[in-house]
């Protein structure tokens, strides 16, 4: 799988955490991939799995950086599919030193034109400018 559609399956798989209790996210893992309709490699399962578990490990901290910066909203008031994407780009930005931070806000802005509304991308670009 090329990057950004490890990041699409990062985003997918974390998304769940905003309808599951971080609890079941194990199960929920198992669940994903047992869905998964393509053959899916070993080592892009793996990649998946890890950096999904260290964003969630890191979840309270992203989301006080992001409550943080995004002025006149919560991740409460977000979009969940907003939030998601945000969360992850969040992540490689500030804990993932492999993604130069130009990296995460595009490709953030990219899944945002993929999977969010008319002005997801806008809203979330303009969110992870103010964290950079």
């Amino acid at each position: 799988m090329s990057r950004r559609e490890l990041r699409e399956q990062i985003f997918k798989f974390i998304f769940r955490v905003e309808f599951n209790a971080m609890e079941e996210m194990a199960e929920q893992e198992k669940l994903f991939f047992e869905d998964y309709e393509l053959a899916i490699k070993d080592e892009d399962a793996a990649y998946i799995s890890e950096k999904s578990n260290k964003i969630l490990q890191r979840l309270e901290e992203i989301d006080g950086l992001i409550n943080q910066y995004a002025k006149g909203w919560t991740t409460e008031r977000m979009s969940k599919v907003d939030l998601t994407i945000i969360r992850l780009a969040v992540y490689e930005m500030k804990f993932d030193e492999d993604v130069p931070a130009g990296v995460a806000i595009n490709e953030a802005v990219e899944i945002a034109k993929k999977f969010g509304q008319e002005e997801s991308a806008g809203f979330v670009n303009g969110v992870l400018a103010k964290l950079v």
